[in-house]
Parts: C-alpha cells; structure tokens; sequence
C-alpha cells in the first residue's frame, strides 16, 4: 500500500535523533486503512476490531460514581486493590488455579500487557517463536529489542490451527519464548487444549517462557470450553497471560487490561510499569470492579449477538465470488482468502475506493497470507448486509486470472 506524505516522513526519516529501532517498526496497515477511509464519505467498515455495543449501565455507573467520589488519584503500581482482588477470584474460580493478587499487574490495556511482556524479556540474541498470521504487536516488539522472530504459518485450508509439532520443530538453542493468541486475531481461530498442553509441556521441559494474548477468552461459539493456558499449564513458573474488559465489556476505550505470571515475574514487571504509564486509570479501574462483580448478562447477550453476525458472515462470504471462508469459533473476525497469487492489499484498497467497504489486507498480520482479508463482525447486522450488497457484485466483476 502507497504511504502518505505523513506517513513516510514518520517512518522513514534519517535524522540522527531517532532510535534506529524505530525503523523496526512498520506502519500499521489498519491505521493505513481506517485513515485513508476517514477521507471518503458513506464508507462502511468491517476493519476495526472494537465493540460496537455500549457498555453496561453498571460499568459505566461505576466510573461516573469513582469520578464523582473524587477517585482521581494514583493506585497502587499493581493495581486497584479491590480490582486485583476481584481478578484473582474470577481466574482461580474459572480454571481452578489458586491465583493470588500478588500473581496479577494491572496495566493500561492489554496493548501495554504485552508491551511489557515482550519487551521485558527481549534481547539481542534471544529467539522467538510466533504464529503467522498473528496481532501485528508481537513481531515488531520482539525486533526493536533486538530479538529474533521465526513465524510458524498457519494454512488457510486448516482453519488457520497452529500445528504444534512445527512450533516444537523451530526451538533452538536460543530460544526465549513462544507467544500464542486464541482466539486468534485476525483469523478467530481456537487452539485446542491439545495443542496448548504439547506446547506448554515441551516449553516447560526446555525452559522457554509461554506468552499467551487471551483478550478474546470470553468469545468463544457454539457451547465450547475455552483452554486457557493457565488451564493447561503445570505452573506459573514461565507463562504470562494477558488480558483486557476491551473486548469482553465494550471497554476498549477506557484502557483496563493485566498480565497473570508467577510472583517472581510480576515484581519484575511492577518495575518495569513503574516507568511507563505508572498506573492504570483510577474511575476505570473501579468500572471494572463492578464488570467482574456484574454477572453474566451482558456477555451472554453479547455472545448471542456476535454468533448471529458471525453465522451470517459466514454465509455472506460463501455467496461471494472468488472469497474462501471457514466458521470462526471465537473473537469477531473472519479471515477469508482469495484466489492464490492475488494481492490483498490491492484489493482491499480497490474494495475502498470502488465501493466504500473498508477491510483489513492480510499482509497486515503475516508474510504468509498476501491473499488474505481480515473481516470484523464487531459491527451490526445491518452493516454487514450493506458492506455485502456492496462487495459481492463487485467480486463478480472481477477476473483474478
């Protein structure tokens, strides 16, 4: 995709005073995109991961009477207290793991969990291990502190499953940590427990750390059971979770996540938080309180919601020339391909300008799925019938020969 002006200046500037580093870091292809559609009119996006469903009456309540009650003050570095209670008592009741405050950090959004997961344990010389396609955070973190990557392709025809037998096969001696994502983003793909438990026992038998992006472990379809890694894990001793409210109580925007590790980890981690955002919001943190505190109502509806506009995507998709799906069985993504050898990031800008339906190319998640588009279902019903009224006449026009 073309740069803008702006863009290169950004990225691709020599004066001395940036860190080279930065050159590490690629510019986002969502951003790319979601910009380029802010300057289009009657344009419908199927690009952004966010809920588009408010949150609930008693998390918003919560922060208004916080603000009110005058909580406007640093936290503890770890967090909220009553927060960090609160967690430790969902995650020990929910996969029966005897979880403590102490094994929790409370972060600004799982953006700055992984941030300083990654970044923690990243060094020159140190070797990692992630799935392709996979978020676009975890590659570039990993490489402007010097880290190796290897990407383990997952295939379109499996449904993008990880194998963990290749994951197993790209340990080398140098090899730090192994980062997972399921659901996964772009592609909602669910990893079994099988495959968790052959990753996590070799990782523990070597001594590699275990990274795992859980964000979306409440969206998981069709009545399944959703393995968590600290489900599957002997111990905590080289495991980090990570997680958020943002897609779980449509919180995106008041930035609540944390990281679940061994003590040990999380003094270290406490440190390395003290000196980037400090502490989480205050009236947020307390929001979340009264989400974990609020019952299953208002997961259960969203749930509900997204599995209609899934199972509806998913047909949409079938109907669509040139388009090869799957059913997702978690997040709210679909990650369809194209025919093999056609340019996905062409498309998805034609698809823009020609009909005003904006998506996210594939190569933004991986080298190994040019051919890809990332289609979010966190939009209504609505939309989506409108953005296919729009796509699917304009996929029959067109000759990818």
């Amino acid at each position: 995709m073309a740069l803008g002006t702006s863009d290169v200046d950004l990225y691709e500037s020599e004066d001395p005073i940036w860190n080279p580093a930065l050159l590490t870091i690629p510019i986002p292809g969502i951003r790319k995109m979601v910009n380029l559609a802010s300057s289009l009119e009657d344009v419908i996006h199927l690009s952004i991961g966010q809920p588009d469903l408010p949150a609930p009456k008693n998390v918003v309540d919560a922060a208004v009477e916080a603000l009110q009650a005058g909580q406007t003050g640093y936290t503890m570095d770890a967090g909220l207290p009553e927060l960090l209670e609160s967690l430790s008592t969902y995650y020990s009741g929910r996969y029966q793991r005897p979880l403590t405050t102490e094994n929790i950090l409370v972060t600004t959004g799982a953006t700055e969990a992984i941030y300083l997961a990654l970044t923690a344990v990243a060094a020159p010389g140190r070797h990692f291990i992630v799935p392709d396609p996979a978020f676009m955070l975890y590659a570039p973190l990993i490489r402007m502190n010097g880290g190796e990557v290897t990407e383990i392709r997952t295939r379109a025809e499996n449904n993008h499953q990880l194998d963990p037998q290749e994951v197993i096969d790209a340990i080398e001696p140098h090899t730090h940590a192994i980062v997972l994502n399921s659901p996964s983003n772009p592609t909602g793909t669910l990893y079994p427990k099988e495959t968790l438990e052959a990753i996590l026992e070799e990782a523990a038998y070597r001594g590699i750390h275990v990274i795992s992006d859980e964000v979306y472990d409440h969206l998981i379809y069709d009545g399944k059971e959703y393995p968590s890694v600290l489900s599957c894990c002997s111990d905590l001793d080289h495991v980090m979770v990570v997680s958020s409210f943002s897609k779980t109580y449509s919180m995106a925007g008041m930035r609540i996540g944390w990281l679940i590790a061994s003590q040990a980890a999380i003094k270290k981690l406490r440190r390395y938080h003290m000196f980037t955002t400090t502490v989480a919001n205050t009236p947020f943190q307390w929001a979340g309180v009264a989400a974990l505190r609020g019952g299953t109502e208002f997961t259960d509806y969203m749930l509900a919601e997204y599995t209609r506009r899934r199972d509806r995507l998913v047909e949409l998709v079938e109907q669509t020339p040139h388009l090869t799906g799957y059913k997702p069985e978690g997040a709210f993504y679909l990650f369809p391909s194209l025919p093999e050898g056609v340019n996905g990031t062409n498309v998805a800008l034609r698809l823009l300008k020609e009909t005003g339906v904006c998506t996210i190319p594939g190569e933004t998640f991986g080298n190994s799925c040019n051919n890809a588009l990332r289609l979010s279902y966190s939009t209504s019903l609505a939309n989506i019938e409108e953005a296919f009224e729009r796509i699917i006449p304009w996929m029959a026009k067109q000759d990818f020969s």
